[in-house]
């Protein structure tokens, strides 16, 4: 990382510190919270949530879906903030993630949520915000004070209590021990070198970020913070939908991004990223598949569904370096605040 001590820099490092805070002291809540789900029995589950939190909620689409086989949809909050509609949502599980729990929209749609017979369920990083007193339960992310806008502990901390939960609730014994060992394997992953990407980028100010499957909400937090830190257009795709148009723009150097967890999309992936190096771009990848792109080097964690875990905080680590390398100060970004309240 940049030798800039920015406060991005700082809760970067800290995100080892602040997921074993979330283990010594969100049990509690995780199995309170679990323990509902299980008792409902969901036939399907919807999220709120924007920004980086939305991107959290995608991945957990994809946990959910993967380990109990129940469909989770995002719903939008301007059908509560906005349109004043009711969704019909009895016997259903919503999971609202909101950092500071105070955005207006996120909370009018969770409480639509409870009235319309969903059980409700807040994750914050402020037990006390107007999010946490309209939820049936509340799980705290014990992440700490955030201060730079650009949000990277409580990212992580809120994807580790999402995926403790669905853990819990699908009794996954090996992915609670993956959870549990989270805090060393994210200390190593923030120490990986993962400096050729600046090095690619050069002069460019565009860039692909691709995923597959729970890598994909990865991908698409990797390209919201290079707008927002960097101020370098990117965009997130499926690597199933790159070579459907987006690939059309790419010439030699172009660079790419490829997140791969060690899951069984990881092999489709790696094509994708080669058939997109053949062409003359300068692709990355998280994975040893790659014959054509380049490998970056990669934490793996033990289980496939907390791989991603491991891959945004080295992205973060890496980001933060291509900001203060070109002068801009991510702890900042121009026309951001921390916290956006959207009505």
């Amino acid at each position: 990382m940049s030798p800039v001590e920015t406060q991005m820099r700082r809760e970067v490092l800290e995100i080892p510190h602040a997921v074993k805070r979330l283990l010594d002291n969100g049990g509690d809540d995780i199995q309170r919270a679990a323990h509902a789900i299980r008792d409902r029995d969901p036939t399907v589950l919807v999220s709120v949530a924007r920004g980086s939190s939305d991107h959290v909620a995608t991945y957990l689409k994809y946990a959910a879906e993967l380990l109990t086989g129940t469909p989770m949809a995002s719903v939008g909050p301007s059908i509560a903030s906005i349109y004043k509609r009711q969704l019909r949502l009895n016997g259903s599980v919503c999971l609202s993630v909101s950092q500071s729990g105070r955005s207006p929209d996120i909370v009018d749609m969770t409480r639509m949520a409870r009235d319309g017979g969903a059980l409700t369920l807040a994750m914050t990083n402020h037990p006390d915000s107007p999010l946490a007193q309209v939820a049936d339960h509340t799980l705290n992310l014990h992440a700490g004070p955030e201060l730079s806008v650009a949000a990277t502990k409580t990212f992580v901390n809120s994807a580790v209590a999402g995926i403790w939960l669905l853990a819990e609730w699908a009794g996954d014994t090996a992915l609670c021990a993956a959870i549990r060992d989270l805090p060393g394997r994210l200390d190593e992953a923030i120490g990986q070198d993962w400096s050729q990407v600046p090095n690619a980028l050069g002069e460019r100010n565009s860039i692909y970020c691709l995923g597959r499957g729970p890598a994909y909400a990865i991908s698409n937090e990797a390209a919201l913070k290079f707008k927002e830190t960097c101020q370098i257009h990117a965009e997130s795709y499926s690597s199933a939908e790159v070579l459907h148009g987006p690939v059309s723009i790419v010439d030699r150097g172009f660079p790419v991004i490829a997140f791969a967890a060690e899951d069984m999309a990881e092999p489709a992936l790696a094509e994708v990223a080669d058939e997109i190096a053949g062409k003359g771009a300068s692709v990355f990848g998280t994975s040893t598949r790659l014959h054509h792109a380049t490998p970056l080097p990669t934490t793996r964690t033990g289980h496939p569904l907390t791989d991603p875990i491991a891959l945004i905080a080295s992205f973060y680590a890496m980001v933060e370096q291509v900001a203060t390398s070109g002068g801009i100060d991510p702890d900042a970004p121009r026309h951001l605040s921390k916290v956006t309240e959207t009505r």
